[in-house]
This record gives structure tokens, sequence and C-alpha cells, in this order.
């Protein structure tokens, strides 16, 4: 099999986390860079990712890398590129998003055009043909130019890995299920300890959580752009891929994994998704205000996406939110918390300041992950809990 250059993309601040998954898959990864972690694999490489990944926004083949100041060079740098090795006489190709940052080419509409126009002239001169129907298999583009190097790849993925295929209903803040699973792979927590989330909304943390418990693959549900690329990967690598992912799971796996939110119709619609998911029976949601929360047993951990006050609504609130998430914690006097915000008065309306905290950004949104680290059990429970 055929080696490749593969590019994960993934949340900023979060390139550890996603560089631990692709080195437990067994890649070997080259480059971290924001945003991004370059690793090298075949055909099942490119498979695997896609389905086993919960951290990754994306899996890019990397067609080539060039240093471009000029749409000339582009062009050029475009053009020399082998696309008949990717790209079928009836493919469907377009640069599908450029991202420019501290570079002269800056027109992501520009860019774009210009080389697609060099795929074309490349590919008209491979293929002896002055047209393409591009009726087959699509093979999209994403272009990044960094400080004028442009770095391309081609899309094996197609809808966003963070789409997992469950949640159909959504809250009105959603937090992206691959964020949500790199902040849990964030905590200490573990499929046998306890888990609540006091602002679960859809369920999202909760869910991953589950999958998480049950080595459940994110990817296992749904399909990829490149299970449509019959010249570059076999058919049998993507049901070699899914049917490994439906070998490991552990149904008998026993769970304390609990959501909690104060609207009602949010706890039917984590239900729905955990149900979509197929995780409904690891996970308890209830209807409950953050005043309430509470757990008989310790050691347990509280990972959770609170309001951020970003909405008219909440302004007035937030603080009182936190103060009171705050109160509640120190009653779980052996509980560790964690929580993403991007509420400023945070720590001080919580009336703590975190042992930990790490800066991500949500999109275009800076917020930052405050960490609450708790004692750790006593040894004696904890080798307990893994026999």
């Amino acid at each position: 099999m055929k080696n490749w250059e593969l590019i994960a993309p993934c949340h900023f601040g979060l390139e550890a986390v996603l560089k631990k998954e692709i080195i437990d898959l067994g890649y070997d990864v080259v480059q971290v860079e924001d945003g991004r972690v370059t690793f090298i694999g075949d055909e099942e490489a490119v498979c695997s990712a896609n389905v086993f990944l919960r951290t990754a926004e994306r899996i890019l083949l990397k067609a080539g890398e060039f240093t471009a100041t000029t749409y000339d060079e582009l062009f050029e740098a475009t053009k020399a590129i082998a696309w008949e090795e990717y790209i079928p006489m009836d493919g469907k190709f377009w640069v599908a998003k450029a991202a420019s940052v501290k570079s002269q080419l800056f027109s992501p509409s520009d860019i774009q055009s210009i080389m697609k126009k060099a795929m074309v002239e490349r590919l008209k001169t491979v293929y002896h043909c002055g047209w393409f129907e591009e009726t087959g298999a699509s093979y999209p583009l994403r272009v990044f130019l960094h400080k004028d190097v442009v770095t391309v790849g081609i899309d094996t993925t197609g809808q966003s890995l963070h789409k997992r295929g469950y949640r159909k209903l959504t809250a009105k803040a959603p937090i992206a299920e691959n964020l949500a699973a790199s902040l849990i792979m964030l905590t200490p927590w573990r499929g046998d300890r306890i888990l609540v989330d006091p602002f679960c909304g859809s369920g999202t943390f909760p869910i991953e959580a589950a999958m998480m418990a049950i080595h459940m693959a994110p990817g296992m549900y749904r399909s990829f752009l490149a299970e449509q690329w019959n010249n570059l990967i076999a058919k049998k690598e993507w049901n070699a891929a899914k049917e490994e992912a439906r070998d490991l799971i552990d149904w008998d796996v026993k769970t304390d994994i609990q959501g909690y939110d104060i609207d009602e119709k949010m706890i039917a619609t984590a239900r729905e998704n955990a149900k979509l998911a197929g995780v409904e029976e690891y996970i308890h949601f209830q209807k409950r205000d953050v005043s309430a929360l509470s757990h008989p047993k310790k050691y347990g951990f509280i990972i959770t996406n609170p309001p951020y006050g970003e909405r008219l609504e909440e302004k007035q609130t937030v603080g009182e939110l936190y103060r009171t998430l705050g109160e509640r914690y120190r009653q779980l006097d052996s509980w560790s918390l964690y929580m993403i915000t991007s509420y400023e008065r945070a720590q001080e309306e919580f009336g703590k300041k975190a042992d930990k905290n790490r800066k991500i950004y949500n999109g275009m949104l800076k917020t930052y992950f405050y960490q609450y680290q708790g004692p750790k059990p006593p040894r004696r429970e904890s080798r307990q809990n893994h026999e």
C-alpha cells in the first residue's frame, strides 16, 4: 500500500490530544501545528482515522505543499501537482475552502478559482480532453496559506467528523461533539468513574463519555466522502475499519453517567440523542436545577459547558449560576470539576481559582477550560474499580 501524508485539523489548543489519539491508533506523527496534526498513513489509515478519531475535524490527503507569493506562482505550482494520481477522469473537483494567514495571497475566491483552473489545465493534458463532465466521485480541496506556504489537502471526510450522526436535535448553543470528546480526554476521567453534567443541554458530554466508556468508535455509523474513491481506497478497507469498530464495543460496561438540565425539553432531546447514538442505557438524564446538584458517592467528575452569558436572557442570571455551581461543588469535597466557558468572571463568581486553565478556541470564540482537580481515590478503591 502507498503511504500518504494525512492532515487532521482540530480545535486550536487541542493539538496534543489529537496527536496522542493518532499515535494510539499506531501512526507516526510528523508535524504538529496550530489547529492541525500531520501523520503518515496508507489507505487503511484513511479509513481508521475517519472511523476512530474522536477529536479531529476531518482527514485530508496532502496532495502538495509549495511557496507562492503571486497568483502566477500559485497557478504553476498547483498545475505541477500530479492530480491524475488522485482524481479520475470523471471525478468532481473544486477548492471547497481556502484560508490565508500572514500571506500575500489573501482572497479566498481568487485562490479557489485560480487553483481550479490550474487543475483543469493539468488534467486536460493528461486525459487528452477539453471538458470534464465531473459526474463521478467528489474530490474537494481544502487549502491553507500560512506565511506564503500553500498546503493542499483533498478532503476524505465530507461532512465534518464532529457530526457523529446521533445529534438530530440540539440546544441553543451546543458544544461540538469532537470538542466535548477532546475536553473529556483532557481529564483523568475513565468509564468506571462517576461523571455528571449539570448543564447537559442536548446531551453531548454524557453521550461522548458513554461512547468512550463502551469503546464505541465515533464514526462507525456514518459515511465518508472517500468511500466513493474506488481508484484510491478499496471498499474492503472501509468494511474492515467498521467491522473492527463493531468488535471493540463492550456492551457489558457498568457506568454512572448523569446529565441534568433545568429545561424539560432539553432532557427529552438529550434522551433522544442518546438513543440515536445507541448509548441511552448508560446515561441517566433528569430535569434538575444546578442548585440541586449532589451525589452520594465520592471521587466523581463534573464536566460541563455552562451558559456563557452571551445571550440577552442569560446576562442577568449567569453570575448567579456560577455562584450556585461553586457552592454545590464545595459540598462534593472529593470531586473534580472541569468547565469550558467564555464568561470572564467565571472563576470569581465560582468562588475559587482553577488549579489549571487552558485557552481553547471554540470556533472564533475564545474560551477557557477551567480545571478543579479533586483528590485521587485511595489506591485500593482505584484498583478495585479497574478489576
